[in-house]
């Protein structure tokens, strides 16, 4: 039996084949070596964190998650609930919070969820899988595990907004949250504790429909992460990891700059700190190569 037992929602970038399946390559990776157990919640849905706000109103939104949290009542009961998307951690937390405070809204969702057999009874804690490293692992069991102390790399740690407001990680700060400089540190590596974009929004909701506010917010977290030494970027979010790695080029043509900035996720970092393999840490995923620890992976 695992040390550590979870019921666990990947959603959709995370997937196996999507955009960002290298994250759940390198998660899956991670928790084998901290002995995690994730239960995938079955016929999970999406939890219309893209779209909900655009139409179709508070109640079909809400629903969608509160499916999927009562996929796991029924299927992984008494688990808590981990995600590793920042955008399906906040949404499926806001549901459960949200149909918790409204016991009209709650009996609304209930007679959606039971044309399909379902009922809600909302008595699960969501967590982000950095809450569950921080506030359950530890560093002290994270720093036991390391193999490849990451020696030798400066790395800046983007928190990015949904992982920070407005629930954000126990006991840390809005504006200066610590937890990933404390995790770089942990692995053998140099953080940047006042980096001071951490929690910059990158812009993601503008990427397709405002491309030009986008890229000058991303081209101000790359800056300050050149302008504080870091060899590169580690986060905890898909988008924020999809939006700072993959504009890099479309941003150089347009200010005349030369990033070149890896942006990895801290799954990736522990997965290579731990022994792993380039493989199994899922380098083979980054558009820009991380090659500082593709040489420590070997």
């Amino acid at each position: 039996m695992a040390k550590y037992e979870y019921s666990f929602y990947p959603g959709c970038s995370s997937q196996k084949g999507a955009s960002s399946s290298n994250y759940l390559t390198s998660v899956e990776t991670m928790c084998e070596e901290l002995d995690i157990q994730l239960n995938h919640i079955p016929d999970w849905n999406c939890c219309s964190a893209s779209i909900g706000y655009a139409g179709g109103g508070e109640l079909p939104r809400l629903t969608l998650s509160a499916r999927n949290i009562a996929l796991s009542e029924e299927h992984n009961p008494g688990q808590e609930i981990v995600a590793t998307c920042a955008a399906c951690w906040l949404a499926t937390r806001e549901a459960s919070e949200r149909l918790g405070e409204d016991d009209e809204l709650m009996a609304e969702a209930n007679t959606a969820l039971a044309e399909a057999g379902l009922k809600l009874k909302n008595e699960t804690p969501i967590k982000h899988m950095a809450e569950v490293l921080v506030e359950e692992v530890g560093y002290d069991e994270i720093a036991s595990k390391v193999k490849k102390p990451l020696e030798g790399i400066k790395i800046a740690g983007y928190v990015g907004c949904q992982t920070n407001r407005p629930f954000g990680i126990h006991g840390e700060s809005y504006e200066n949250p610590k937890y990933l400089d404390k995790l770089v540190d942990t692995l053998g590596a140099e953080s940047i504790p006042d980096y001071e974009k951490k929690v910059q929004c990158c812009g993601g909701a503008l990427a397709f429909s405002e491309p030009d506010k986008s890229q000058e917010m991303i081209k101000g977290i790359l800056e300050a992460a050149y302008d504080n030494g870091a060899d590169m970027v580690v986060t905890p979010c898909p988008v924020c990891q999809m939006n700072v790695e993959v504009y890099q080029d479309q941003i150089n043509a347009k200010y005349g700059t030369k990033f070149k900035m890896p942006v990895v996720y801290y799954s990736t970092l522990m997965s290579v700190a731990f022994g792993r393999s380039s493989k199994d840490a899922a380098l083979d995923g980054q558009i820009i190569r991380a090659k500082k620890l593709e040489e420590i992976a070997g």
